[in-house]
Protein backbone atom coordinates (compact mmCIF):
# COMPACT_ATOMS: atom_id res chain seq x y z
CA UNK A 1 0.00 0.00 0.00
CA UNK A 2 1.54 3.32 -0.89
CA UNK A 3 0.98 5.88 1.68
CA UNK A 4 1.00 9.60 0.01
CA UNK A 5 3.29 12.29 1.02
CA UNK A 6 0.77 14.58 2.49
CA UNK A 7 3.36 16.99 2.11
CA UNK A 8 3.66 16.85 -1.45
CA UNK A 9 0.11 16.79 -2.23
CA UNK A 10 -0.35 20.18 -0.43
CA UNK A 11 1.44 21.43 -3.62
CA UNK A 12 -0.22 19.81 -6.15
CA UNK A 13 -3.11 21.00 -7.78
CA UNK A 14 -6.14 18.58 -8.50
CA UNK A 15 -4.66 16.36 -5.26
CA UNK A 16 -7.27 14.61 -3.10
CA UNK A 17 -5.95 15.71 0.15
CA UNK A 18 -6.39 19.73 -0.96
CA UNK A 19 -8.06 20.50 -3.80
CA UNK A 20 -6.49 24.71 -3.68
CA UNK A 21 -3.63 25.86 -1.29
CA UNK A 22 -4.97 28.98 -0.43
CA UNK A 23 -9.19 27.95 -0.38
CA UNK A 24 -7.91 24.77 1.91
CA UNK A 25 -6.26 26.64 4.36
CA UNK A 26 -9.06 29.14 5.08
CA UNK A 27 -11.57 26.18 5.32
CA UNK A 28 -8.91 24.63 7.80
CA UNK A 29 -9.02 27.95 9.84
CA UNK A 30 -12.72 28.01 9.79
CA UNK A 31 -12.70 24.58 10.98
CA UNK A 32 -11.04 26.16 14.09
CA UNK A 33 -12.93 28.76 14.70
CA UNK A 34 -11.23 31.53 12.91
CA UNK A 35 -12.66 33.46 9.93
CA UNK A 36 -10.10 35.06 8.01
CA UNK A 37 -13.18 37.85 6.85
CA UNK A 38 -14.24 38.29 9.79
CA UNK A 39 -10.34 39.60 11.47
CA UNK A 40 -9.76 41.67 8.30
CA UNK A 41 -12.76 43.72 9.42
CA UNK A 42 -12.29 44.03 13.05
CA UNK A 43 -9.10 45.01 12.16
CA UNK A 44 -10.36 47.77 10.14
CA UNK A 45 -12.54 48.67 13.19
CA UNK A 46 -9.93 48.80 15.18
CA UNK A 47 -7.34 50.75 12.93
CA UNK A 48 -10.33 53.43 12.49
CA UNK A 49 -10.73 53.35 16.67
CA UNK A 50 -7.10 54.03 17.03
CA UNK A 51 -6.55 56.70 14.88
CA UNK A 52 -9.59 58.52 16.45
CA UNK A 53 -8.07 58.02 19.99
CA UNK A 54 -4.74 59.33 18.58
CA UNK A 55 -7.30 62.73 17.52
CA UNK A 56 -8.73 62.79 20.38
CA UNK A 57 -5.51 63.06 22.29
CA UNK A 58 -4.30 65.85 20.10
CA UNK A 59 -7.04 68.13 19.56
CA UNK A 60 -8.98 67.18 23.08
CA UNK A 61 -5.81 67.49 24.90
CA UNK A 62 -4.96 70.34 23.19
CA UNK A 63 -8.44 72.26 24.38
CA UNK A 64 -7.65 71.09 27.74
CA UNK A 65 -4.74 72.25 27.90
CA UNK A 66 -5.84 75.75 26.88
CA UNK A 67 -8.47 75.57 29.44
CA UNK A 68 -6.16 75.02 32.29
CA UNK A 69 -3.99 77.93 31.65
CA UNK A 70 -6.14 79.74 28.94
CA UNK A 71 -7.87 82.03 31.09
CA UNK A 72 -5.22 83.56 33.69
CA UNK A 73 -2.90 84.22 30.48
CA UNK A 74 -5.85 86.05 29.08
CA UNK A 75 -6.07 87.86 32.54
CA UNK A 76 -2.43 88.47 33.30
CA UNK A 77 -0.41 89.32 29.75
CA UNK A 78 -2.14 93.07 29.22
CA UNK A 79 -0.75 93.56 32.96
CA UNK A 80 2.86 92.90 31.59
CA UNK A 81 5.24 95.48 30.43
CA UNK A 82 6.66 93.14 28.00
CA UNK A 83 4.63 92.15 24.83
CA UNK A 84 3.58 88.28 25.44
CA UNK A 85 3.00 85.77 22.45
CA UNK A 86 2.09 82.55 23.27
CA UNK A 87 3.20 79.92 21.34
CA UNK A 88 4.34 76.77 21.57
CA UNK A 89 7.77 77.52 23.28
CA UNK A 90 6.29 79.67 25.30
CA UNK A 91 3.53 76.57 26.49
CA UNK A 92 6.22 74.40 26.54
CA UNK A 93 7.89 76.04 29.20
CA UNK A 94 5.03 76.62 30.87
CA UNK A 95 4.03 73.15 30.60
CA UNK A 96 8.26 71.90 31.94
CA UNK A 97 7.88 74.23 34.94
CA UNK A 98 4.79 72.54 36.00
CA UNK A 99 6.04 69.19 35.90
CA UNK A 100 9.35 67.72 35.60
CA UNK A 101 11.01 71.47 36.54
CA UNK A 102 8.21 72.01 38.56
CA UNK A 103 10.71 71.73 41.80
CA UNK A 104 13.06 74.01 39.92
CA UNK A 105 10.70 76.69 39.82
CA UNK A 106 9.22 76.56 43.20
CA UNK A 107 12.90 77.38 43.88
CA UNK A 108 12.97 80.29 42.08
CA UNK A 109 9.53 81.37 44.38
CA UNK A 110 11.18 80.83 47.09
CA UNK A 111 14.44 83.22 46.26
CA UNK A 112 12.82 85.34 44.39
CA UNK A 113 11.80 86.79 47.60
CA UNK A 114 15.13 87.67 48.56
CA UNK A 115 16.13 90.40 45.95
CA UNK A 116 13.08 91.04 43.63
CA UNK A 117 11.86 93.66 45.48
CA UNK A 118 15.72 95.46 44.81
CA UNK A 119 15.55 94.32 41.07
CA UNK A 120 12.47 95.68 40.58
CA UNK A 121 12.49 98.70 42.33
CA UNK A 122 15.97 99.44 40.25
CA UNK A 123 13.84 98.24 37.13
CA UNK A 124 11.18 100.80 37.57
CA UNK A 125 13.84 103.43 38.74
CA UNK A 126 15.09 103.20 34.42
CA UNK A 127 12.16 102.61 33.09
CA UNK A 128 12.65 98.90 31.91
CA UNK A 129 10.08 96.33 32.08
CA UNK A 130 10.08 94.48 35.87
CA UNK A 131 9.42 91.20 34.09
CA UNK A 132 13.28 91.14 33.05
CA UNK A 133 13.67 90.24 37.01
CA UNK A 134 13.29 86.42 36.34
CA UNK A 135 15.91 86.05 33.99
CA UNK A 136 17.89 86.47 37.53
CA UNK A 137 16.00 83.49 37.86
CA UNK A 138 17.09 81.64 34.84
CA UNK A 139 20.72 82.50 34.94
CA UNK A 140 21.32 81.71 38.25
CA UNK A 141 18.39 80.96 40.57
CA UNK A 142 18.46 84.05 42.45
CA UNK A 143 21.98 82.50 43.83
CA UNK A 144 25.09 85.03 44.23
CA UNK A 145 27.49 82.56 44.26
CA UNK A 146 26.50 80.46 40.56
CA UNK A 147 29.72 79.58 39.29
CA UNK A 148 29.17 78.19 36.06
CA UNK A 149 31.49 75.57 34.02
CA UNK A 150 32.14 78.82 31.59
CA UNK A 151 33.14 81.02 34.59
CA UNK A 152 30.33 83.02 34.22
CA UNK A 153 29.90 83.85 38.13
CA UNK A 154 26.89 85.34 40.61
CA UNK A 155 23.48 85.94 39.96
CA UNK A 156 23.74 87.45 36.38
CA UNK A 157 26.40 85.25 35.33
CA UNK A 158 28.58 88.14 34.46
CA UNK A 159 31.79 87.04 32.29
CA UNK A 160 35.10 88.41 33.73
CA UNK A 161 35.73 91.47 30.84
CA UNK A 162 32.03 92.18 30.69
CA UNK A 163 31.80 92.56 34.17
CA UNK A 164 34.89 95.10 34.45
CA UNK A 165 33.16 96.91 31.25
CA UNK A 166 30.62 97.96 33.41
CA UNK A 167 32.31 98.85 36.62
CA UNK A 168 32.25 95.74 38.29
CA UNK A 169 35.31 95.37 40.21
CA UNK A 170 37.28 91.72 40.32
CA UNK A 171 40.58 91.08 42.11
CA UNK A 172 41.92 88.67 44.81
CA UNK A 173 39.99 90.34 47.58
CA UNK A 174 36.63 91.56 45.68
CA UNK A 175 34.45 89.84 42.90
CA UNK A 176 31.80 92.13 42.15
CA UNK A 177 29.82 90.08 40.37
CA UNK A 178 28.73 88.03 43.54
CA UNK A 179 26.99 91.22 45.18
CA UNK A 180 23.72 91.06 44.22
CA UNK A 181 23.45 94.47 44.35
CA UNK A 182 26.17 95.96 42.47
CA UNK A 183 25.77 92.84 39.70
CA UNK A 184 22.50 94.06 39.14
CA UNK A 185 23.09 97.44 38.41
CA UNK A 186 25.54 95.93 36.00
CA UNK A 187 23.31 94.29 34.44
CA UNK A 188 20.59 96.42 33.83
CA UNK A 189 23.07 98.73 32.61
CA UNK A 190 24.33 96.03 30.10
CA UNK A 191 20.87 94.96 29.19
CA UNK A 192 19.69 98.75 28.38
CA UNK A 193 22.84 99.23 26.56
CA UNK A 194 21.56 95.82 24.41
CA UNK A 195 18.27 97.05 24.05
CA UNK A 196 19.53 100.24 22.66
CA UNK A 197 21.31 98.45 20.39
CA UNK A 198 18.63 95.70 18.79
CA UNK A 199 15.75 98.12 19.61
CA UNK A 200 13.62 94.55 21.36
CA UNK A 201 14.09 93.44 24.97
CA UNK A 202 13.43 90.04 23.64
CA UNK A 203 16.66 90.57 21.32
CA UNK A 204 18.52 92.48 24.32
CA UNK A 205 17.48 89.55 26.76
CA UNK A 206 18.67 87.13 24.13
CA UNK A 207 21.99 89.24 22.86
CA UNK A 208 23.10 89.36 26.92
CA UNK A 209 22.54 85.86 26.58
CA UNK A 210 24.20 84.83 23.47
CA UNK A 211 26.41 87.57 23.27
CA UNK A 212 25.46 91.01 21.10
CA UNK A 213 27.62 88.98 17.85
CA UNK A 214 25.44 86.31 17.62
CA UNK A 215 22.51 88.07 17.79
CA UNK A 216 23.41 90.46 15.53
CA UNK A 217 24.34 88.53 12.67
CA UNK A 218 21.09 86.60 12.96
CA UNK A 219 19.04 90.18 12.87
CA UNK A 220 20.99 91.07 9.96
CA UNK A 221 19.86 87.95 8.10
CA UNK A 222 16.39 88.86 8.15
CA UNK A 223 16.55 92.36 8.33
CA UNK A 224 15.16 92.67 4.91
CA UNK A 225 12.13 91.28 6.31
CA UNK A 226 10.69 94.19 7.90
CA UNK A 227 9.53 92.52 10.55
CA UNK A 228 8.80 94.67 14.26
CA UNK A 229 11.85 94.26 16.83
CA UNK A 230 9.59 91.95 19.30
CA UNK A 231 8.35 89.63 15.92
CA UNK A 232 11.76 89.59 14.71
CA UNK A 233 13.29 87.82 17.65
CA UNK A 234 10.45 84.56 16.84
CA UNK A 235 11.83 85.01 13.06
CA UNK A 236 15.33 84.43 13.96
CA UNK A 237 15.32 82.34 17.35
CA UNK A 238 16.20 79.04 15.63
CA UNK A 239 19.72 80.58 14.11
CA UNK A 240 20.10 80.87 17.77
CA UNK A 241 22.30 78.83 20.08
CA UNK A 242 20.24 76.13 21.35
CA UNK A 243 20.29 77.38 25.34
CA UNK A 244 19.59 80.66 23.98
CA UNK A 245 16.45 79.72 22.15
CA UNK A 246 14.73 78.71 25.24
CA UNK A 247 15.88 81.90 27.02
CA UNK A 248 12.94 84.17 26.44
CA UNK A 249 10.16 81.51 26.57
CA UNK A 250 11.18 80.42 29.83
CA UNK A 251 11.07 83.96 30.76
CA UNK A 252 7.84 84.67 29.68
CA UNK A 253 6.44 81.32 31.11
CA UNK A 254 8.14 82.21 34.80
CA UNK A 255 6.82 85.13 34.76
CA UNK A 256 3.14 84.05 33.30
CA UNK A 257 3.27 81.09 36.07
CA UNK A 258 4.47 83.50 38.86
CA UNK A 259 1.61 86.35 38.46
CA UNK A 260 -0.56 83.23 38.97
CA UNK A 261 1.18 80.77 41.28
CA UNK A 262 -1.30 79.44 43.57
CA UNK A 263 -3.85 79.12 40.83
CA UNK A 264 -1.37 76.83 39.12
CA UNK A 265 -0.75 75.00 42.56
CA UNK A 266 2.75 76.18 43.60
CA UNK A 267 2.52 76.96 48.13
CA UNK A 268 5.16 77.75 48.81
CA UNK A 269 6.70 80.40 50.72
CA UNK A 270 8.85 82.68 50.07
CA UNK A 271 12.13 84.06 51.68
CA UNK A 272 12.23 87.31 53.06
CA UNK A 273 13.85 90.08 51.69
CA UNK A 274 17.71 90.46 52.49
CA UNK A 275 18.10 93.75 54.47
CA UNK A 276 21.47 95.21 56.07
CA UNK A 277 22.60 98.35 57.52
CA UNK A 278 26.25 98.93 55.91
CA UNK A 279 29.20 100.19 58.12
CA UNK A 280 32.65 101.21 56.81
CA UNK A 281 35.59 99.94 58.43
CA UNK A 282 39.69 100.24 58.16
CA UNK A 283 41.40 98.24 55.50
CA UNK A 284 41.72 94.01 56.31
CA UNK A 285 38.81 94.02 58.95
CA UNK A 286 38.14 89.97 59.42
CA UNK A 287 34.49 89.20 59.05
CA UNK A 288 35.00 86.97 61.95
CA UNK A 289 35.56 90.01 63.91
CA UNK A 290 32.69 91.97 62.86
CA UNK A 291 30.25 88.75 63.60
CA UNK A 292 31.36 89.10 66.84
CA UNK A 293 31.05 92.03 67.45
CA UNK A 294 27.45 92.33 66.39
CA UNK A 295 26.28 88.83 68.13
CA UNK A 296 25.84 86.50 64.68
CA UNK A 297 27.58 83.69 63.13
CA UNK A 298 30.16 84.54 61.00
CA UNK A 299 27.90 82.77 58.10
CA UNK A 300 25.52 85.59 58.27
CA UNK A 301 27.99 87.88 57.69
CA UNK A 302 29.24 86.25 54.63
CA UNK A 303 25.81 85.79 53.44
CA UNK A 304 25.35 89.37 53.51
CA UNK A 305 28.98 90.24 52.06
CA UNK A 306 29.47 86.67 49.48
CA UNK A 307 31.57 89.57 47.09
CA UNK A 308 34.10 89.31 49.82
CA UNK A 309 36.49 86.36 48.83
CA UNK A 310 39.10 86.16 51.63
CA UNK A 311 36.96 87.01 54.77
CA UNK A 312 38.50 90.17 55.18
CA UNK A 313 38.24 93.27 53.73
CA UNK A 314 41.16 94.29 51.00
CA UNK A 315 43.89 96.01 52.69
CA UNK A 316 44.98 99.41 52.65
CA UNK A 317 41.34 100.94 52.30
CA UNK A 318 38.38 101.84 53.70
CA UNK A 319 35.11 99.41 52.94
CA UNK A 320 31.69 98.92 53.64
CA UNK A 321 30.28 95.87 55.16
CA UNK A 322 26.97 94.91 55.14
CA UNK A 323 25.86 93.27 58.80
CA UNK A 324 22.05 92.86 60.35
CA UNK A 325 19.73 95.88 60.11
CA UNK A 326 20.18 97.49 63.93
CA UNK A 327 23.34 96.24 64.15
CA UNK A 328 25.85 98.96 62.69
CA UNK A 329 26.21 100.78 65.96
CA UNK A 330 27.24 97.72 67.74
CA UNK A 331 30.44 97.25 65.51
CA UNK A 332 31.49 100.82 66.09
CA UNK A 333 30.67 100.42 70.24
CA UNK A 334 32.77 97.22 70.16
CA UNK A 335 35.71 97.75 67.60
CA UNK A 336 35.62 101.56 66.95
CA UNK A 337 37.81 102.45 70.03
CA UNK A 338 40.40 100.34 67.88
CA UNK A 339 39.78 102.10 64.81
CA UNK A 340 40.80 105.42 63.98
CA UNK A 341 38.05 105.33 60.69
CA UNK A 342 35.06 103.61 61.54
CA UNK A 343 31.40 105.30 60.48
CA UNK A 344 27.88 104.38 59.33
CA UNK A 345 26.12 104.61 56.13
CA UNK A 346 23.40 108.08 56.89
Amino acid sequence: MMVENRTEAWRRPGSPVYSSPHLDKQDLLRRRGFDPRVFRRRILLFGGGFVLILLLLAFGGQREGEEEWGPHVAEIAPSLALPVEMNQQVEHWMERYLTDQRPIFERYLEREGLYSDMIRKALRRRGMPEELVFLAAIESGFTPGATSRMAAMGMWQFMGPTAQAYGLRIDGYVDERRDPIRATEAALDYLQSLHDRFGSWYLAAAAYNAGPTRVARAVQRHAQDGAAEEELYWEIVDLLPTETRAYVPKMLAANLLAQAAEDYGFDVQRAEPVRFDRVWVPGGTSLAAVAKAVGVPVSRIRELNPHLLKGVTPPGEPFGIRVPPGRSTLVVASLGSRWRNIYLDE
